[in-house]
């Protein structure tokens, strides 16, 4: 500004300078040798003739005051603009309130843990580099962290009202980090995925499930029949979900062929992407099956072994100060051993039951009722991540923030949080109702895919497919 200020000056002293040197080089011709005064013009006195150059330096004067004046006023203005007093300019945006602030970091949970997830399952597809391998790590690191922070917060730690807001913007910060990590890698990662035969290998997947799916729900009939339907109830409508994935799979690979033939590159990629998860979720979808199948004939072979080891332990605690519970664990053990004689059960709840009848008794922590604890902790923990992600457009974050947490547990506490996460995720999934269920869309497997977050759901169609990468880059394929 103190620039314009000295051109404001020069400018007037330009204007001016003119006159001033009018003046000052007016000379008076000389006359023959003799020293002469200088006449009068045509009746014009000596004050009038010298008039001009006196004005000269009160008119520089009076315009530097005014181009100084005018930028006083400048100066002022602009440091009213940049005031910060209330009244002065209009005031920030309020910031957001506690509810607002939850609000917007339990969405940033879901939508991190959603790119986790995909990105996961999109690196079983591709020989990644090892920097692609990385960002995933480290997203996963970022995620844990902020599920450890909001789970905290859901404990009421902090107390106070500022470090709650600041836990809430720390779930947030994590949050958008873990979606940077995997954004930066999605170009190289689509480098990697572009120079393999994708299409051959999604082709060979589709084929191997296709071919199991008959096998599994054989299996499950089985385990039905000999133990319950309580038995399998986790896995109730596992296949016939697969089944829909790969009915939609199989529409979504007949065009990414004929994206690729007619050299339609995005429109191959899109197709493709959106085959891969569906077929993903289908693998996933029939793995339950056949593990909770595993999981159950393995605890009807555990449970006599366990509930004799129960017993022992709690006849060596008789006479101890734990009459009552010692009495309780008796009730559940003898209900058990019933069961066993008494027709079809489930074994892996009552593998449980034995295991939380010695819980808190001191006992239990080596041998066979280890070994129950266990199994049991692992089924819940796999049984409600399966649902988590094939179901993860529409659980929110309350579920998938205990299952994380269940998943740095101990057993005891680990299956119990587990099954409290599998229990919130389908209340999400009943209250969320899905909006592509309708027939036409039952038929493609539209409604499964976009249920399982292979496509956000956006449009008639399904809207755009989910590929590998955070927030910025996952829908980069249309």
């Amino acid at each position: 500004m103190g620039h314009a200020v000295l051109g404001g000056v020069a400018g007037v002293v330009w204007l001016v300078l003119p006159v001033m040197t009018s003046v000052a080089q007016d000379p008076v011709p000389p006359t023959g040798g003799g020293t002469v005064a200088a006449a009068p013009a045509d009746g014009v006195d000596e004050a009038e003739g010298a008039s001009a150059a006196d004005y000269v330096l009160p008119l520089v004067a009076v315009a530097a005051a005014g181009v100084l004046g005018g930028y006083g006023y400048v100066r002022r203005t602009r440091r009213a603009r940049s005031r910060t007093t209330p009244g002065i300019i209009s005031p920030l945006p309020p910031a957001p309130s506690p509810v607002d602030l939850e609000r917007q970091a339990g969405a940033s949970l879901v939508l991190a843990d959603d790119c986790v997830r995909t990105s996961r399952e999109a690196l079983g597809h591709v020989d990644a580099d090892e920097a692609v391998v990385r960002a995933l790590r480290a997203a996963e690191t970022e995620l844990s962290a902020a599920f450890a922070i909001w789970q905290r917060y859901e404990e009421g730690v902090p107390e106070d009202p500022a470090g709650r807001r600041q836990a809430l913007v720390g779930v947030v910060g994590r949050c958008a980090e873990a979606g940077r990590q995997l954004d930066a890698q999605a170009a190289a990662f689509d480098t990697g995925w572009d120079t393999g035969d994708a299409l051959t290998a999604a082709e060979d997947r589709f084929r191997e499930l296709a071919a199991r799916a008959g096998g599994v729900q054989n299996a499950l009939a089985g385990a039905r029949a000999r133990y319950g339907p309580g038995a399998v109830d986790a896995v109730q409508g596992y296949v016939e979900q697969a089944k829909d994935r790969l009915v939609f799979a199989t529409g979504r690979l007949n065009q990414a062929r004929q994206k690729t033939d007619s050299g339609d590159g995005d429109g191959y990629r899109r197709e493709l992407c959106a085959a891969e998860g569906a077929v993903a979720q289908a693998r996933v979808l029939l793995g339950a099956v056949t593990r909770l199948v595993e999981e159950v004939r393995t605890a009807a072979e555990l449970v006599p072994a366990a509930l004799t080891g129960a017993e022992a332990e709690l006849a060596g605690l008789r006479g101890t100060a734990l009459p009552v519970r010692l009495a309780q664990a008796d009730v559940v053990l003898a209900a058990v051993r019933a069961e066993l004689t008494g027709g079809p059960y489930d074994p892996l709840d009552a593998l449980r039951r034995v295991v939380r009848a010695v819980e808190g008794t001191g006992g239990g922590r080596t041998g066979v009722i280890a070994a129950g604890a266990g199994l049991v902790a692992r089924s819940a923990l796999r049984a409600a991540d399966d649902f988590v992600g094939v179901h993860r457009g529409a659980v929110g974050p309350q579920a998938r923030a205990l299952l994380a947490k269940a998943g740095a547990a101990a057993p005891a506490d680990a299956d119990r949080l587990a099954r409290r996460a599998r229990e919130l995720a389908g209340r999400d999934v009943r209250a969320h109702g899905n909006p592509f269920a309708g027939q036409a869309a039952h038929e493609s497997g539209l409604a499964g895919v976009v249920l399982g977050g292979v496509l956000l759901g956006e449009e008639e169609d399904g809207g755009p497919v989910v590929a590998f990468g955070g927030p910025d880059t996952r829908g980069r394929w249309g």
